[in-house]
Formats: C-alpha cells, sequence, structure tokens
C-alpha cells in the first residue's frame, strides 16, 4: 500500500490541478464529479471506473470536486471538519493517477445554477465531456433538483455516455464520508479505515513544540495540519509515519498538553528508533488504534512513565493480530 508513495514524484509531474473557473479542456474527457471528502471505497470506485474508460475510449480522466466544501458555504453544520484536507486530497489524487484534478470555486450564486446549465454548459461543453460517471445518489444545481435521470435524459441528446455506480456497503450500510466522520468521532479508527481503504492520516509540515518531550527522553514531533481537518477525540493513538519513503512505528498524541498548561491544540508523535531534526519536512502520520484519552499528570515525571506505558501499548498493538489486515498492506 505505501511503497506508491516513494513513486509519488512521477504522477505529480502528469497530474493537471486547476482551482479557477478556467477548465475548458481540447481533448475529449471521461468526467466524475462529487465532493470526494476520504476518498473512500465508494469514490474510489466512481474514479476507477472513470479511468478505465478513459483508457478504453482514449480520454482524459478528470475529477471534479468543489472549494471550499457546500457544507462551508451554506453553514448548516457549524462543527462541520473535512476527513481530508484540500492538500491532502490533491496528494492523494495525484497517487491515484488522474489526470485532471478541478477543484471547481464553490459559492452560493453557483450553487443556483439550474441543473440543465451545469450538466450541459459546465460538464458536457466546457469539460468536453463524453463519459459521465456519477453515484447513484447524486444531487446537483439549484435545490439540488437535478439526478441522473436528468443527466441520462441530457446526455442521450448530446451524445454523452452517463453511467452511475451503486452505493457502496460495508458491514450491510452504504459507506459515506459522514459514516466515517462518526466513526472517527466515536475513536472506532478500524471502522473508519476499512472504509476508507487506507488508514486516517494527517498529512502535514513539521513544526518546533516545546520540546519537552526531549528532555524526559520522548523526543516528539509537532504537524501543522489544516485548521479546517477533522482529528480524532484528543487522545494517544497507535500510529505510522512516513518520512522521505520510510515508515516508522510510533504514538500520538493529539491534544492540548494539560500537564505544562498547553492551551493551543497540537498533534505531535513520538517515534520510535527515530533521531532526526526534522524541521519544516513534510510528513504523513497514519492512525490505527485508540490507545487512552488525554489526561493532565501531577508532575512531568508521572508524564515520562504514562509515555513509557503508551509506547508500550503502541508496540503492543501493531505486534498483535488485529493489526494484521494492515500488516499485509504497509
Amino acid at each position: 500500500m505505501y511503497e506508491a508513495f516513494k513513486n509519488i514524484a512521477l504522477k505529480e509531474s502528469i497530474m493537471k490541478h486547476i482551482t479557477d473557473t478556467n477548465i475548458v479542456q481540447q481533448q475529449p474527457t471521461a468526467v466524475t464529479i462529487g465532493n470526494f471528502d476520504g476518498l473512500h471505497m465508494g469514490h474510489r470506485a466512481l474514479i476507477e471506473l472513470t479511468k478505465q474508460f478513459a483508457k478504453e475510449e482514449n480520454l482524459k480522466s478528470v475529477v471534479l470536486t468543489f472549494s471550499p466544501h457546500p457544507m462551508f458555504v451554506f453553514g448548516k453544520k457549524p462543527d462541520f471538519a473535512l476527513v481530508m484536507s484540500p492538500s491532502e486530497k490533491e496528494y492523494m489524487m495525484k497517487k491515484m493517477g488522474i489526470d485532471i484534478y478541478i477543484e471547481y470555486p464553490f459559492d452560493k450564486e453557483f450553487a443556483s445554477m439550474s441543473p440543465e446549465a451545469f450538466a450541459c454548459d459546465l460538464i458536457f461543453d466546457q469539460l468536453n465531456c463524453k463519459v459521465l460517471i456519477v453515484g447513484e445518489n447524486y444531487k446537483f444545481g439549484k435545490n439540488q433538483a437535478g439526478d441522473y435521470n436528468l443527466l441520462k435524459v441530457l446526455g442521450e441528446q448530446r451524445g454523452v455516455k452517463v453511467i452511475y455506480v451503486p452505493s457502496v456497503l460495508f458491514e450491510g450500510d452504504r459507506v459515506s464520508s459522514t459514516r466515517i466522520r462518526q466513526c472517527l468521532k466515536q475513536k472506532d479508527l478500524e471502522m473508519a479505515n476499512r472504509m476508507l481503504t487506507i488508514p486516517y492520516f494527517i498529512l502535514g509540515e513539521v513544526t518546533q513544540g516545546k520540546k519537552l518531550g526531549r528532555t524526559i527522553g520522548f523526543p516528539t514531533i509537532n504537524i501543522k495540519a489544516h485548521y479546517k481537518k477533522l482529528f480524532p477525540p484528543d487522545g494517544v493513538y497507535a500510529t505510522k509515519t512516513l518520512h522521505k519513503g520510510n515508515m516508522y512505528y510510533g504514538v500520538t498524541n493529539i491534544g492540548k498538553n494539560p500537564t505544562v498548561d498547553g492551551t493551543d491544540r497540537v498533534v505531535e508523535t513520538y517515534l520510535f528508533d527515530f533521531h532526526k531534526m526534522v524541521y519544516g519536512d513534510m510528513i504523513q502520520t497514519y492512525f490505527f488504534e485508540f490507545i487512552r484519552s488525554e489526561q493532565k499528570f501531577s508532575s512531568v515525571e508521572e508524564l515520562r512513565q504514562q509515555m513509557e506505558k503508551d509506547a508500550d501499548s503502541a508496540r503492543d498493538y501493531f505486534n498483535s493480530e488485529k493489526y494484521d489486515f494492515w500488516r499485509a498492506k504497509c
């Protein structure tokens, strides 16, 4: 699963990334549309089928998504956060081998576009779309009035092949970003990770922290993550971290470090057998197992003793049968 990350530079050089309204394509395309938050197994089914049609019919593969996420524009859920930050999603799109990745600007004016204008003007005409892949429940246009049936009719008029992909089920229920968010909030990482197909991760730049860990034998690296990223609840987790193509086992704390009167939420990881200075580097930390909730200790020494126990708990997890599913993939 992770071997492909070592070759990410190759894919970065070939994917075109568009973040404005200049999306006109001269070459014919195969397109899929959605928010794709998390790139779970349902999203991947859409993208893989789009790539398949692109290859078979000599088209460019296009993934069209929207920025910001519509939920931020309409503000229906004040606590809404992203399973994947924009930079994480772009990173994964490159890894998946997409030809063209579009983050189309989204606002209330755009949302008021009629379904017919959205489909015909934006998708069929500007994107030069010949094959359109959507989920069976996909809705679009003003008041979400457009659906697959409308797309099929409009596609037949324009000579565009429109295909829907049935919802993907996992353990009897439909896979969705909403379901994954709920699993993360409930610390059910195994369920979330299975639906994501890869472990939930945080990608970010290493920043300087208080350096307390160094003084007690547990030097940690801090990640500066996207401010709209959904984190699991504050606490300690068994994690693996990718740095420059190498994977390291470790333990990660999410929280405010109450023992030393911390006030800002941080993501800090202690990596086993790692002794490098990596400030400014990009790292990717994968979450596998919840160990314990964050707590305030009576002294730094008590914190140090607990960190030893946390590291042992993480090692136990990675040596256990619970990790076997991922062991074969990592």
